[in-house]
């Protein structure tokens, strides 16, 4: 992997979340990977409006959201997060930990050098593997997920970067029965992790940074932990969740709700679905 420069680079805090890459879904879309939440789309036109209606949610909420063409050789094209990720001026381009993932990066990877100038693209190389989805952030403190997709030598890269910028990285195994640490896990806000009972517990993240915690969720909820927490304390769930919306809504937050049906029988949730940068 690249050396670091000398640099440092602002905090992307929530209020930050003003431009996303999202991808159209691919003809192919009923052959993608499923495994851990459904057992593969049945209905393409469906997931469609579903994805439009996502994409929808975070234009109207003050979001840029851009749209790359599907790869109809990639039927997972459409979740995106696994592809890149996005920290303090450095765009990380990992090694995707499903074989047949890896040639959707390429035009993910162009996009972010031609609109983020100036910033360090940092690309893994095997034998490190890393998707996108087994990180995740809360405030300068960062989780990763040591998964099927993400190995010790993915986790090793993402934290010599994150040494670099000064930030602190922990690490969680992830059950053998999900699929990704964000499968499991989300920030609302910059100060709450939820996550649900039964695949890990608030001991697993860690002593909580002060005026932080972690928010546990029935077991039954799972698919509902993963949220996308956006500025004017707004927050995306998806559909059919009502514990996470009632414990969101007691948090004072305005819970956008989205039906992510066909989304999930591709074992795909909310965050999978774009990239802010």
């Amino acid at each position: 992997m690249n050396h670091w420069p000398d640099l440092l680079m602002a905090t992307v805090r929530l209020d930050q979340k003003s431009r996303a890459i999202v991808r159209s879904i691919s003809d192919s879309f009923i052959d993608a990977l499923a495994n851990y939440f459904g057992s593969g789309p049945t209905d393409i036109e469906l997931a469609r409006k579903q994805h439009q209606a996502y994409s929808d949610a975070l234009s109207q909420n003050g979001v840029a959201v851009t749209t790359l063409d599907a790869d109809q050789n990639h039927p997972d094209c459409v979740f995106v997060e696994d592809q890149a990720v996005v920290i303090d001026g450095h765009v990380l381009l990992p090694v995707p930990g499903h074989e047949s993932r890896r040639g959707e990066q390429p035009p993910i990877a162009d996009f972010l050098a031609e609109h983020l100038k100036g910033y360090q693209i940092c690309k893994m190389e095997p034998p490190a593997m890393m998707d996108g989805g087994d990180i995740l952030r809360l405030g300068d403190l960062f989780f990763v997920g040591r998964s099927t997709r993400t190995n010790d030598a993915g986790i090793s890269e993402l934290r010599d970067l994150l040494n670099h910028l000064g930030h602190e990285l922990r690490v969680l195994d992830i059950p053998s029965r999900a699929l990704h640490l964000t499968s499991v896990a989300s920030t609302p806000t910059d100060s709450i992790i939820l996550a649900p009972e039964g695949y890990l517990t608030p001991e697993s993240f860690g002593e909580m940074p002060e005026g932080c915690e972690v928010i546990m969720m029935p077991e039954a909820e799972v698919y509902g932990c993963n949220t996308i927490g956006l500025p004017g304390n707004k927050v995306i769930i998806p559909q059919g969740y009502p514990t996470v919306q009632r414990t969101l809504e007691e948090k004072g937050l305005e819970c956008i709700i989205l039906d992510m049906s066909q989304i999930r029988e591709a074992d795909g949730s909310l965050t999978c679905c774009s990239i802010f940068y």
